[in-house]
């Protein structure tokens, strides 16, 4: 009998080599002809790559939205090849994106942009940059889209205990890391096939005490959890 994929996984040291011993045994999942949006990578190391690399190795096309201030390093880094160790994938070619927009889900549309922002020179790259300009601009691009992926977590005062933390640095870190995953449900979905998932990242801060994970970002993990759980209710039912 062949192995299951808890055995697989149990076999595996790693994620990626618990991914190749599924593919190989023909269990894992076959994406070909899906598009994913994954929010929030910024470089070779995080989350939001480790699972686009998992997707691309499932055959699923790959559009990237990469903090707008990080998005000329990415491309430079990504075109002198310093991405291609973590880029291989499990048959040996190299992850590819369909397409890598600017994006701070800080913002969600034009006018929520203050002008010290708008008239950055960090911010000069990608011009349409808020949550709505990327969701329509990838309309425009691709048509629809599969999945979306929100890695996106930020809290300025994430080193602060939360009884030191300020009110803007606590609302901050909840407009970064989750208000930002119900605005790009509701610019995005939309434009989503039926069937689409969305999926989020949470920490075990959101419920349980984690010293030195501060700065309202338990509170915001938290947050994203519920909201997670709502928009599950409240999308799959309007789209």
């Amino acid at each position: 009998p062949r192995p299951s994929v808890r055995a697989a996984a149990r076999a595996a040291d790693t994620p990626a080599e618990g991914a190749d011993l599924l593919k190989q045994m023909g269990l894992g999942p076959c994406l070909k002809g899906k598009r994913a949006f994954v929010a929030g990578v910024a470089d070779d190391q995080g989350f939001g790559w480790a699972i686009s690399r998992a997707l691309a190795d499932a055959g699923c096309e790959i559009v990237l939205g990469t903090w707008v201030p990080a998005l000329n390093i990415f491309n430079t880094s990504l075109r002198r090849g310093k991405f291609d160790a973590n880029r291989t994938l499990s048959d040996g070619s190299m992850m590819e994106f369909a397409k890598v927009y600017g994006l701070d889900a800080v913002y969600d549309t034009p006018e929520d942009v203050p002008e010290d922002v708008a008239t950055n020179k960090r911010y000069a790259a990608a011009p349409k940059f808020t949550v709505s300009e990327v969701a329509e601009q990838v309309k425009e691009d691709f048509g629809s889209v599969d999945i979306i992926v929100h890695s996106l977590a930020n809290g300025p005062e994430v080193v602060k205990p939360l009884l030191e933390t300020s009110r803007s640095g606590y609302l901050a870190a909840v407009s970064a890391s989750s208000f930002s995953m119900v605005s790009l449900v509701q610019r995005f979905g939309p434009i989503m096939n039926p069937g689409g998932s969305v999926i989020s990242l949470t920490y075990l801060a959101s419920e349980s005490v984690i010293p030195g994970y501060g700065g309202g970002m338990s509170s915001a993990k938290a947050a994203l959890e519920s909201d997670t759980k709502v928009l599950a209710y409240e999308a799959g039912r309007k789209w």
